[in-house]
């Protein structure tokens, strides 16, 4: 019994110092280890931030990049909205214009055929009222030409969508330098001269004494006189230029001019004449049909005067701005001005002497062909047949551009 009574109290006295030992270790915790350390940076990374911070050039003109393309994005969403404006202007304002002009055109018609006194002079004012309101603001109407300013702002939102693509993919591809911050810039200041936003002060003029195509782009300077002349009798067969690719490029360029261009400019001319004519016409008519509705009468020829003007005019406007007539003509100055960029993109380039500092010809002749909608083997056939006409002293009948 002692003994056991000694095995009790040894193994409590065992356990309870096991237990003190734990609550110890729970109570007193050792220090742990540091699990987490900042990550090293490998020797070749920080060799090249050091040259970045050092040289400090790319950093800067990166930063400059990306100002650029964020007032770029906002002019994107600029012209998107005010497009859209406009565009309801034209259909909101066609709509309103010649219901106006039709309901004078009833008053005027029931005012001949109705009695006399005051129902007679309420029709006679009412209708004179509505056809000067409709002549103002067919006035206003075809002044701004609204189908012609949602043209533009279209136009500029896809132009400068293409130049926020070519800053984004100019980041994510190089190195930038002062001269691409430098050209970007003058991207931007072109196209904010050739499609303004406000109304009064800035707007293009919609009815120009001639047609002039449309110029969205800076104007390169032009080369040195010696910039056309052969170099060294030799061969060229350096970055993807040779002199059958450059044969090939003036030949385009001829046939551009010859026929593209031509072609362009004399339908904006006969587009502007039509809107010329269609844009006197309207107000016109319907200051014509206002005095005839004064002097409407129990079967007087004022009253044929005023329906028939109104109606006419009704005619007129819904031709011109339902047509869209200034939009069309837009469509031709955009038109226009696409095969002159095209032109001098490739004239620049086929006067820069120095092969290397030119675009690689092969990806320069693969865009020409894509802009004008053709294959490679097409943009080819058809420089042939634009060098066989010239030495034949006939004139090809085929446009370069299968687009438009």
């Amino acid at each position: 019994m002692a003994s056991l009574q000694a095995s009790f109290l040894l193994f409590s006295s065992s356990s309870s110092s096991k237990k003190t030992i734990i609550n110890a270790s729970i109570h007193v915790p050792k220090l742990p280890r540091l699990l987490y350390s900042a990550p090293k940076i490998p020797t070749r990374n920080l060799q090249a931030v050091e040259e970045l911070i050092l040289r400090d050039v790319p950093i800067e003109k990166n930063t400059q990049l990306y100002a650029i393309l964020e007032v770029v994005a906002d002019r994107v969403d600029m012209h998107t909205n005010i497009g859209e404006q406009r565009d309801s202007w034209n259909t909101l304002l066609l709509s309103s214009i010649n219901m106006i002009t039709l309901a004078a055109a009833t008053m005027a018609g029931v005012a001949a055929i109705g009695g006399v006194g005051m129902p007679l002079l309420a029709l006679k004012l009412s209708s004179t009222l509505l056809y000067s309101a409709a002549t103002a603001m067919l006035l206003v109407m075809n002044k701004i030409q609204p189908s012609q300013l949602a043209e533009e702002q279209r136009n500029a939102g896809r132009l400068f969508r293409q130049l926020q693509s070519q800053i984004e993919a100019m980041l994510a591809l190089r190195t930038t330098t002062e001269e691409d911050v430098k050209r970007v810039m003058e991207k931007l200041l072109a196209l904010d001269k050739a499609y303004p936003l406000p109304l009064l002060g800035a707007m293009l003029d919609k009815f120009p004494a001639t047609f002039v195509p449309a110029v969205w782009w800076p104007r390169k300077k032009d080369k040195s006189n010696d910039a056309g002349k052969r170099r060294d009798g030799r061969k060229m067969e350096r970055n993807g230029w040779s002199e059958e690719l450059e044969a090939e490029m003036k030949n385009i360029v001829e046939i551009v001019k010859r026929k593209d261009i031509e072609d362009y400019v004399r339908l904006g001319n006969l587009a502007l004449k039509i809107n010329k004519i269609l844009a006197v016409a309207g107000p016109v008519l319907t200051g014509i049909a206002a005095v005839g509705s004064a002097f409407v009468g129990d079967g007087s020829v004022a009253a044929i005067v005023a329906v028939t003007a109104g109606a006419l005019a009704s005619a007129v406007t819904a031709f011109e701005h339902g047509g869209q007539v200034g939009m069309v003509f837009e469509m031709y100055r955009n038109c226009a001005g696409f095969f002159h960029l095209l032109e001098e993109s490739i004239e620049g380039e086929l006067e820069e002497k120095d092969l290397e500092k030119r675009e690689n010809g092969e990806l320069f002749e693969m865009k020409v062909a894509l802009k004008l909608g053709r294959s490679l083997s097409q943009l080819r056939k058809l420089a042939r047949k634009s060098a066989s006409t010239h030495g034949g002293g006939t004139e090809a009948d085929e446009f370069a551009s299968k687009l438009f």
